[in-house]
Protein backbone atom coordinates (compact mmCIF):
# COMPACT_ATOMS: atom_id res chain seq x y z
CA UNK A 1 0.00 0.00 0.00
CA UNK A 2 2.11 3.31 -1.40
CA UNK A 3 0.35 6.59 -0.73
CA UNK A 4 1.44 9.51 -2.83
CA UNK A 5 2.33 12.71 -0.48
CA UNK A 6 -1.15 14.10 -1.90
CA UNK A 7 -3.17 11.99 -0.17
CA UNK A 8 -4.29 12.37 3.25
CA UNK A 9 -2.56 9.90 5.83
CA UNK A 10 -3.77 9.12 9.30
CA UNK A 11 -2.20 7.44 12.09
CA UNK A 12 -4.05 4.39 11.48
CA UNK A 13 -2.92 4.53 7.86
CA UNK A 14 0.35 4.88 8.49
CA UNK A 15 0.02 1.90 10.95
CA UNK A 16 -1.83 -0.17 7.87
CA UNK A 17 1.67 1.23 5.76
CA UNK A 18 4.22 0.16 8.55
CA UNK A 19 2.33 -3.50 9.17
CA UNK A 20 2.68 -4.26 5.50
CA UNK A 21 6.54 -3.67 5.30
CA UNK A 22 7.26 -5.47 8.47
CA UNK A 23 5.25 -8.50 6.72
CA UNK A 24 7.21 -7.76 3.57
CA UNK A 25 11.04 -6.99 4.96
CA UNK A 26 10.87 -8.41 8.19
CA UNK A 27 10.30 -6.04 11.71
CA UNK A 28 14.58 -6.01 12.04
CA UNK A 29 15.19 -5.39 8.08
CA UNK A 30 12.63 -2.81 7.70
CA UNK A 31 14.01 0.66 8.83
CA UNK A 32 12.29 4.26 8.86
CA UNK A 33 13.58 5.16 5.43
CA UNK A 34 11.68 1.95 3.79
CA UNK A 35 8.46 3.22 6.05
CA UNK A 36 9.16 6.74 4.71
CA UNK A 37 9.24 5.13 0.69
CA UNK A 38 5.99 2.85 1.59
CA UNK A 39 3.90 5.78 2.93
CA UNK A 40 4.89 8.74 0.41
CA UNK A 41 5.61 10.66 2.92
CA UNK A 42 9.13 11.88 4.93
CA UNK A 43 10.53 10.66 7.64
CA UNK A 44 9.76 13.49 9.52
CA UNK A 45 6.52 13.50 9.22
CA UNK A 46 6.28 9.61 10.27
CA UNK A 47 8.20 11.37 13.60
CA UNK A 48 5.32 13.56 13.64
CA UNK A 49 3.01 10.71 14.86
CA UNK A 50 5.34 8.67 16.54
CA UNK A 51 8.59 8.42 18.15
CA UNK A 52 9.94 5.55 15.72
CA UNK A 53 9.07 2.01 14.13
CA UNK A 54 9.23 0.09 17.37
CA UNK A 55 6.01 2.16 18.72
CA UNK A 56 4.45 1.45 15.41
CA UNK A 57 4.80 -1.98 16.12
CA UNK A 58 3.70 -1.60 19.44
CA UNK A 59 0.64 -0.27 18.26
CA UNK A 60 0.00 -2.88 15.37
CA UNK A 61 0.52 -5.84 18.04
CA UNK A 62 -1.33 -3.82 20.57
CA UNK A 63 -3.65 -3.78 17.94
CA UNK A 64 -4.37 -7.47 17.24
CA UNK A 65 -3.75 -8.50 21.25
CA UNK A 66 -6.62 -6.10 22.10
CA UNK A 67 -8.91 -8.00 20.06
CA UNK A 68 -7.65 -11.41 21.18
CA UNK A 69 -8.09 -10.48 24.47
CA UNK A 70 -11.41 -8.95 24.33
CA UNK A 71 -12.56 -12.10 23.76
CA UNK A 72 -11.71 -13.70 26.91
CA UNK A 73 -13.84 -10.80 28.34
CA UNK A 74 -17.26 -11.59 26.33
CA UNK A 75 -19.97 -13.21 27.98
CA UNK A 76 -19.85 -16.15 26.08
CA UNK A 77 -16.47 -16.83 27.24
CA UNK A 78 -17.06 -15.84 30.77
CA UNK A 79 -20.56 -18.32 31.86
CA UNK A 80 -21.68 -21.72 31.35
CA UNK A 81 -19.48 -24.64 30.71
CA UNK A 82 -16.11 -24.85 30.07
CA UNK A 83 -16.48 -27.12 26.39
CA UNK A 84 -19.08 -23.90 25.13
CA UNK A 85 -16.46 -21.40 26.10
CA UNK A 86 -13.76 -22.62 24.60
CA UNK A 87 -15.85 -23.02 21.29
CA UNK A 88 -16.85 -19.73 21.50
CA UNK A 89 -13.14 -18.50 21.93
CA UNK A 90 -12.13 -20.52 19.25
CA UNK A 91 -15.01 -19.66 17.02
CA UNK A 92 -14.56 -15.81 17.68
CA UNK A 93 -10.34 -15.91 17.68
CA UNK A 94 -10.76 -17.66 14.07
CA UNK A 95 -13.10 -14.61 13.49
CA UNK A 96 -10.77 -12.03 14.65
CA UNK A 97 -7.83 -13.30 12.70
CA UNK A 98 -9.69 -13.08 9.70
CA UNK A 99 -10.67 -9.79 10.30
CA UNK A 100 -7.22 -8.44 11.28
CA UNK A 101 -5.00 -10.71 8.92
CA UNK A 102 -2.01 -7.99 8.90
CA UNK A 103 -2.12 -7.24 12.62
CA UNK A 104 -2.08 -11.16 13.31
CA UNK A 105 0.34 -12.19 11.12
CA UNK A 106 2.67 -9.98 12.54
CA UNK A 107 1.65 -10.96 15.71
CA UNK A 108 2.72 -14.57 15.10
CA UNK A 109 5.97 -13.40 13.09
CA UNK A 110 7.29 -11.03 16.85
CA UNK A 111 10.44 -13.37 17.55
CA UNK A 112 11.31 -11.15 21.14
CA UNK A 113 14.19 -9.49 19.84
CA UNK A 114 13.07 -6.19 21.46
CA UNK A 115 10.94 -4.79 24.00
CA UNK A 116 8.34 -4.91 22.38
CA UNK A 117 8.48 -7.82 21.09
CA UNK A 118 9.69 -9.86 24.20
CA UNK A 119 5.85 -8.27 25.93
CA UNK A 120 3.81 -9.71 22.98
CA UNK A 121 5.56 -12.63 23.03
CA UNK A 122 4.43 -12.71 26.42
CA UNK A 123 1.06 -11.41 26.02
CA UNK A 124 0.48 -14.11 23.69
CA UNK A 125 1.96 -16.95 26.08
CA UNK A 126 -0.67 -15.66 28.43
CA UNK A 127 -3.51 -15.46 26.16
CA UNK A 128 -2.79 -19.77 25.38
CA UNK A 129 -2.55 -20.03 29.19
CA UNK A 130 -5.92 -18.81 29.43
CA UNK A 131 -7.03 -20.81 26.63
CA UNK A 132 -5.21 -23.86 27.93
CA UNK A 133 -7.25 -23.14 31.54
CA UNK A 134 -10.74 -23.71 29.75
CA UNK A 135 -9.42 -26.71 27.79
CA UNK A 136 -8.75 -28.48 31.07
CA UNK A 137 -11.82 -27.06 32.97
CA UNK A 138 -13.48 -28.73 29.75
CA UNK A 139 -12.21 -32.51 30.39
CA UNK A 140 -12.63 -31.72 34.05
CA UNK A 141 -16.60 -31.17 34.13
CA UNK A 142 -16.22 -34.63 30.96
CA UNK A 143 -17.31 -32.74 27.78
CA UNK A 144 -13.54 -32.93 25.94
CA UNK A 145 -11.08 -36.42 26.30
CA UNK A 146 -9.31 -36.19 28.86
CA UNK A 147 -6.62 -38.82 26.72
CA UNK A 148 -4.69 -36.01 24.79
CA UNK A 149 -2.91 -33.39 26.97
CA UNK A 150 -4.19 -29.95 27.46
CA UNK A 151 -1.29 -28.00 26.37
CA UNK A 152 -0.44 -30.26 23.36
CA UNK A 153 -4.57 -30.08 22.09
CA UNK A 154 -3.87 -25.97 23.09
CA UNK A 155 -1.26 -25.60 20.27
CA UNK A 156 -2.64 -28.01 17.73
CA UNK A 157 -5.71 -26.03 18.26
CA UNK A 158 -3.89 -22.66 17.89
CA UNK A 159 -1.74 -24.13 14.83
CA UNK A 160 -4.54 -25.05 12.92
CA UNK A 161 -6.24 -21.38 13.87
CA UNK A 162 -2.93 -19.64 13.28
CA UNK A 163 -2.33 -21.42 9.71
CA UNK A 164 -4.99 -19.19 8.61
CA UNK A 165 -2.57 -16.39 7.79
CA UNK A 166 -0.62 -18.35 5.69
CA UNK A 167 -3.77 -18.88 2.85
CA UNK A 168 -6.92 -16.83 3.84
CA UNK A 169 -7.13 -14.14 1.37
CA UNK A 170 -10.48 -12.56 1.53
CA UNK A 171 -10.26 -10.34 -1.47
CA UNK A 172 -9.12 -12.93 -4.09
CA UNK A 173 -11.93 -13.78 -6.41
CA UNK A 174 -13.13 -17.37 -5.19
CA UNK A 175 -11.98 -17.62 -1.92
CA UNK A 176 -13.51 -19.82 0.74
CA UNK A 177 -15.79 -17.78 2.71
CA UNK A 178 -15.31 -16.67 6.10
CA UNK A 179 -17.99 -18.50 8.38
CA UNK A 180 -16.97 -21.50 6.28
CA UNK A 181 -13.56 -21.36 7.55
CA UNK A 182 -15.08 -20.52 10.83
CA UNK A 183 -17.72 -23.38 11.41
CA UNK A 184 -14.59 -25.65 9.49
CA UNK A 185 -12.21 -24.96 12.37
CA UNK A 186 -14.73 -25.49 15.26
CA UNK A 187 -16.11 -28.57 13.68
CA UNK A 188 -12.40 -30.68 13.34
CA UNK A 189 -11.21 -29.27 16.50
CA UNK A 190 -14.28 -29.74 18.59
CA UNK A 191 -15.31 -33.45 16.60
CA UNK A 192 -11.75 -34.63 17.81
CA UNK A 193 -11.79 -32.94 20.81
CA UNK A 194 -15.96 -34.02 22.36
CA UNK A 195 -15.97 -37.30 24.17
Amino acid sequence: MTMSKRDTYTPDTLLAVAVGVFIERGYDGTSMEHLSRAAGISKSSIYHHVRGKEELLSRAVGRALDELFGILDEPEACDGRAVDRLEHVTRRTTRVLMEEVPYVTLLLRVRGNTRTERWAVERRREFDLRVSELLKDAVAEGDLRADVEVRLATRLLFGMINSIVEWYRPDVRGAVDGEQVVDAVVRLAFDGLRR
